[in-house]
């Protein structure tokens, strides 16, 4: 066996593998003496048939075929550990010859993370504001929630309600077709198609009217942007939308333990302010990691960044292949361009990963038993007391604790970061010596 290490790049050992002619038979033997005893030969006994019998009953391709695949590896493996390399996943491999075998293997290396000095880095949290206006747009958003709709005798004006008969279609082709289907009038609506709000605009009921829209250069559908599309429309009901007053009343129909209106108020400024400080938390970890990526320097092999765009589209379209492709149709696109798309942020993604995961072990962060049973809890803690045991069953396998043993890690060194971008006294200190 003999093994040469062509070139190291992008964190992938380029390997040319080479067993002779006497490893190549004695793998091909083996292979006889399995599938000898598996193959029924006309004329012989199963297990009794010669070689050169089995070779011309099943094929001599067929043969070397499941050689290799017993040789390959065992070659591969060899290969790795003379070379004294620490793979991190499976190789592509090239059979070039197969007697005598010689093959390429390109083989993931682990990567390789240069942490930058972040225990400088500071980040400023910015403060958190809810203003009355945020608040009064979520109550007038509340009382469009509870509005109710009500028919009147008038010409159509923007946010009614109407029951419409539609009929169009896009050069002779049908496009949208509807009886008493409801739509609301409002200004600049791109959905179904811009325009159509403007143009009913005025009318009344069981009036009639045709008209022409351009859809629009990003219109889902390739094949019809920018395309004109002839509508015919009957108004069949025109509905004005009542909004309730803001009183204690109101408070009453939105949450019934309310004690009034301004109790209301403040239970939306209670929410908003819990959002808004989680957001901002959220938005000063991402700016620490940032700054810590900044200083850092990751180097890894491509197939961390594919599997990672495997991560990603299997959590975007969960109800699996099917999905996607209806939505790569919807939007003319072929999966290997989504997949190119979303390859920039993967990237980023493993990278970031990589960075926390070498200051977690710089850092000696570690999570616990007692971490992962405090998360259980947590976890558990809202669901029905009858399926509260099941599910702490099922967190309690060893695959799904080491998957929240990741994800405390990964809490916990983002808090360690956080502390050090906070860290004030530590930056008065530093500023006293400069001066």
């Amino acid at each position: 066996m003999k093994v040469t290490n062509d070139k190291t790049e992008n964190n992938q050992a380029f390997l040319t593998i080479e067993a002779d002619l006497a490893e190549v038979e004695e793998s091909l033997d083996k292979s006889y003496r399995k599938l000898v005893h598996r193959t029924r030969v006309p004329g012989f006994r199963k297990g009794k048939a010669p070689r050169d019998v089995l070779e011309r009953h099943i094929g001599r391709d067929s043969l070397i075929e499941d050689a290799l695949n017993t040789l390959v590896p065992e070659a591969y493996e060899w290969a790795i550990k003379e070379e004294k390399l620490e793979a991190i996943a499976q190789p592509q491999i090239e059979v070039e010859k197969t007697e005598p075998l010689l093959f390429k293997a390109i083989v993931p290396l682990k990567p390789r993370v240069e942490l930058g000095d972040y225990h400088s880095v500071r980040v400023t949290r910015e403060p958190v504001e809810v203003t009355g206006d945020r608040v009064d747009a979520v109550m007038e958003h509340l009382r469009h929630q509870f509005a109710t709709w009500e028919p009147v005798e008038r010409p159509v004006e923007f946010s009614d309600l109407l029951v419409i008969d539609v009929e169009s279609n896009i050069e002779g082709k049908p496009f949208i077709n509807q009886t008493g289907a409801q739509f609301q009038v409002l200004k600049e609506m791109p959905f179904p198609a811009s325009g159509i709000a403007e143009n009913v605009i005025g009318m009344k009921k069981e009036e009639e009217k045709e008209f022409q829209v351009k859809l629009p250069e990003d219109y889902p559908d390739k094949e019809l942007a920018e395309k004109e599309a002839a509508f015919k429309v009957k108004i069949t009901e025109i509905k004005q939308e009542i909004l309730p007053e803001l009183n204690d009343e109101f408070a009453k129909q939105v949450e019934p333990d309310s004690e009034g209106i301004e109790a209301l108020r403040e239970k939306a400024l209670s929410d908003l302010t819990k959002r808004a400080e989680e957001q901002n938390r959220i938005d000063f970890e991402n700016r620490v990691i940032d700054e810590v990526v900044k200083l850092s320097k990751a180097e890894f092999p491509p197939i961390m960044v594919e599997i990672e765009v495997n991560r990603m589209l299997n959590q975007r379209f969960q109800r699996g292949q099917q999905e996607m492709e209806a939505y790569l149709s919807s939007i003319n696109k072929k999966e290997e361009e989504l997949r190119e798309e979303i390859s920039p942020m993967a990237s980023e993604n493993v990278t970031r990963s990589l960075v926390l995961g070498e200051v977690a072990e710089q850092e000696k962060i570690e999570v616990t038993g007692e971490d992962i049973d405090n998360e259980l809890e947590t976890i558990t803690k809202d669901v029905a007391e009858d399926k509260r045991e099941e599910l702490k069953k099922a967190l309690n396998s060893p695959q799904a604790r080491a998957s929240i043993e990741q994800t405390l890690l990964g809490r916990k060194t983002v808090q360690r970061l956080s502390d050090i971008a906070s860290d004030t006294k530590q930056t008065k200190g530093k500023k006293e010596e400069e001066k």
